[in-house]
């Protein structure tokens, strides 16, 4: 049950290309599905759990900003497409019995609850899962940030980053055979190498509230529950 766990109240961030599945594009219903799965396992063993998913598979506004569109426009045009993923995500859920709700930080009564921080705890306390959407709410911040935002202001234990790789490495696994994965990092290595683990805010606001952040593999099956269950294949940042 919840003691079969390092921890008791966690945030699970997921890339929107996480969601492609074998796509190139879009969101990929049987992906959904076992996510969900997944994240019911370990909900069923009375973690309590937020998730904030990002846009990449629908759309990236600093690419967009790139190509045109002004900057703060491109960045609305993602947090939009957070919520269309956290949606998706809720729908899979509650087809396998578990109570959620998503929140955005971009008020949007019709399809989600807008984000209150108190109401918030109130539904992981419950035992709801809660999908915070539309990032900060600003533009220039990125999911990454969003996530490190809404695990501090949760008050969570750790912060978990699924990956299509299976932790932090010093270049990438994919083009270098022998790239060295980390077992363990501290904070101040992640910034100070360049890691790219996640964005430097993000980071920096996990080292001023001591919540580790957890880099693991969302491609296997089953990784969630034994990251969780502390033995898992990840990489543990904390100080």
């Amino acid at each position: 049950m919840a003691n079969d766990y390092q921890y008791k109240r966690v945030l699970l961030k997921i890339s929107g290309e996480a969601l492609m599945g074998s796509q190139a594009y879009g969101i990929d219903t049987n992906t959904v599905k076992r996510f969900a799965g997944e994240i019911k396992a370990a909900h069923d063993k009375g973690l309590e759990i937020a998730l904030v998913i990002g846009a990449g598979n629908i759309f990236r506004g600093l690419s967009a900003a790139a190509s045109g569109i002004e900057r703060s426009t491109a960045d609305y045009m993602g947090m939009l497409a957070t919520v269309m993923n956290a949606l998706a995500m809720q729908s899979a859920l509650e087809e396998i019995g578990v109570d959620t709700r998503v929140q955005s930080a971009i008020p949007m009564q019709t399809v989600c609850e807008p984000y209150i921080r108190r109401k918030a705890a109130r539904h992981m306390a419950k035992g709801r899962v809660v999908i915070f959407a539309a990032g900060t709410g600003n533009p220039y911040f990125t999911t990454d940030t969003a996530a490190a935002l809404r695990a501090a202001e949760m008050e969570c234990d750790a912060l978990l980053k699924g990956t299509q790789v299976d932790g932090v490495y010093d270049s990438d696994p994919k083009s270098n055979p022998d790239a060295k994965r980390y077992d363990n990092l501290s904070y101040q290595k992640v910034l100070t190498d360049d890691l790219r683990v996640m964005d430097t805010s993000a980071v920096a606001l996990m080292r001023e509230n001591n919540i580790p952040i957890i880099v693991f593999s969302l491609a296997e099956q089953g990784g969630f529950d034994r990251v969780m269950a502390g033995n898992g294949v990840c990489t543990i940042i904390k100080s």
